[in-house]
């Protein structure tokens, strides 16, 4: 009724949310604030980008994570991550209204070709930017420097909680090193451990087993394996380790 009275031509577009679950929770908006937000932003395959902000300028460095492909050289791999974390910066710039100077600090590629086509790259993602902006070509040393123009203030959201065992004051959201976890267990399944024991801070193990499905039930659905998760109280809110079947710790 409200939006009829004063917006009727919307009526159309809004619809009655009327479930239990949480709204914010229901289609996983607090997930992609939180890690769309942070200082951490994770990319696919494995790759994340480190978003600090100066006085000066904004500098963002692309990291590679734990990747390890024998059947390729460093130099495509280099490349392969660049060009990800390429489209992920545009996206995060446009995304975070972030202006002035930005630098990208991109993993260093030897050959003048691939600079090339991730330079192309990045403009070719930056192309319907509506803000005005500038990106130079990368140096030798893997920087991309990118003048540009605020279109509104910037979006500087927290995503930092409070540390609920008072140790620390302020933490990393818990749902970040959930899916830090997750990544993780991916990288693990695929070297074919037959059975994972997970330990754990005991609020991180009770919001892993929590409800159905839960994030282990899911992980078994989707890996066909099952994980053992052991809270330990000495271990710090964000510290987690994994452990083969003989106990010994998974790197």
């Amino acid at each position: 009724d409200y939006v009829q009275e004063i917006a009727p031509n919307k009526d159309n577009i809004v619809k009655l949310y009327d479930s239990k679950v949480p709204m914010f929770e229901k289609f996983g908006i607090e997930r992609q604030i939180k890690t769309s937000f942070g200082r951490t932003v994770s990319g696919s395959k494995g790759t994340y980008l480190v978003v600090e902000h100066t006085e000066a300028m904004h500098v963002i460095d692309v990291n590679s994570g734990n990747r390890s492909n024998k059947s390729r050289n460093q130099e495509e791999t280099a490349l392969e991550v660049n060009m990800i974390a390429a489209s992920e910066v545009a996206r995060q710039l446009r995304l975070r209204d972030m202006g002035g100077i930005v630098v990208v600090d991109f993993i260093d590629m030897a050959k003048a070709d691939n600079r090339k086509k991730l330079y192309n790259h990045m403009r070719d993602e930056m192309k319907d930017d509506r803000a005005k902006h500038k990106i130079l070509p990368p140096s030798k040393f893997g920087l991309i420097q990118i003048t540009r123009q605020r279109v509104r203030p910037e979006m500087n959201i927290k995503t930092r909680e409070e540390d609920p065992t008072g140790e620390s004051g302020e933490i990393e959201a818990p749902i970040v090193v959930i899916d830090k976890i997750t990544e993780d267990l991916k990288k693990i399944f695929k070297q074919d451990y037959k059975k994972i024991t997970l330990n754990t801070h005991p609020f991180i193990a009770a919001f892993l087993i929590k409800g159905f499905p839960s994030m282990r039930t899911k992980w078994f659905m989707e890996h066909k394996k099952w994980v053992k998760i052991q809270p330990r109280d000495a271990y710090t809110y964000l510290e987690y380790h994994f452990f083969d079947k003989d106990g010994n710790q998974i790197k």
